[in-house]
């Protein structure tokens, strides 16, 4: 018969052995969730990320903190993320230019946004929407085209900066349309927008929620949304792509992420349960009402989808020589 103190030792030993369990191996999540955002409040990433991590406390029980890690473009937050240690318990909300855009223009980038994290889910897609001064007497883009070619280098486009989405979106066009255009770059959207709006550059392929009250006010003019179906915000504004250059598809888009190495089980948990809260009917709602198109699926639908847009955006930034 064992004695009471071995007994004890013994009832010891197990309970610190489940003591010292890795976190991950326990009921996931046991602890707050950090989710890192490559960008300032209240911006698209942001916006979406406390929506969404509100949403996954009522639902698992544990909070999702919100870390804004902001500057380079999304480069900063995005090496945070990639250091992060892959225990389930760090995520990042990464973005059409810090996952996609970056990989195609610089030329060395501290992190790989393939390599160096694992797919969790597609949160949404914002459109891009093309727009030009209202007095340039061209009332869609084939009208815009037409113009831009017959007068090669006459006619110029804006930007938040080289590199930005609105500059690969510009460059996009100009490859897809066989056109010459100007590149303008401002020191982000907001004076590059209003350079269109004072007559100083003639276009600009941005964010369409920024510029829906410039466009409804008459001081822009839509020619095109970049998203394959039109906007329900400019229903009567056609897609670049059913305006003649087929598979355009410029977005802004925003997905969970995790560092690589992150266990499966900890994925697989958080991408149902965003998949399902993407889907209620009041998020979809908030998510519409910034103008955005709510997606999900699964971390391959995301996969497949990041690497379709990296490839693509490389193949542009070499046809326009963009690099940095």
């Amino acid at each position: 018969m064992k004695s009471l103190t071995s007994i004890v030792a013994a009832g010891c030993t197990a309970l610190a052995t489940f003591v010292h369990l890795p976190l991950h191996a326990q009921a996931w999540p046991a602890r707050p969730v950090q989710v890192i955002v490559p960008g300032a409040p209240g911006d698209g990433a942001d916006l979406a990320g406390r929506l969404l991590g509100q949403k996954l406390q009522e639902k698992l029980g544990q909070s999702f903190v919100i870390d804004n890690k902001t500057g380079a473009g999304g480069i900063i937050g995005s090496v945070a993320g990639k250091n992060a240690a892959p225990d389930g318990y760090h995520f990042i909300i990464g973005t059409a230019g810090s996952h996609g855009i970056n990989a195609a223009v610089y030329d060395k980038l501290a992190y790989d946004p393939i390599k160096d994290f694992e797919p969790v889910i597609l949160i949404n897609k914002t459109p891009n929407v093309c727009v030009i001064h209202p007095s340039i007497p061209a009332s869609n883009l084939a009208e815009f085209v037409a113009l831009a070619k017959k007068e090669p280098g006459k006619y110029s486009f804006a930007s938040g900066g080289n590199g930005s989405s609105a500059h690969l979106s510009g460059e996009y066009l100009k490859m897809l349309a066989g056109i010459d255009l100007l590149h303008v770059p401002y020191k982000g959207a907001t004076p590059a927008v209003q350079a269109v709006i004072a007559g100083q550059v003639q276009m600009f392929c941005g964010n369409l929620p920024p510029a829906i009250p410039h466009i409804k006010a008459g001081k822009l003019r839509a020619l095109g949304v970049t998203t394959l179906k039109r906007s329900p915000e400019l229903p009567d504004v056609p897609t670049i792509d059913e305006s003649g250059y087929k598979g355009f598809e410029s977005v802004a888009w925003f997905a969970f992420f995790a560092p690589k190495g992150t266990p499966a089980d900890a994925i697989g948990k958080l991408n149902q349960a965003l998949d399902e809260i993407i889907r209620m009917p009041d998020v979809r709602e908030k998510l519409q009402a910034q103008g955005t198109e709510p997606v999900g699926g699964s971390p391959a639908d995301l996969k497949q989808f990041q690497a379709a847009e990296i490839e693509k955006w490389t193949k542009v930034a070499r046809t326009a020589k963009v690099a940095l």
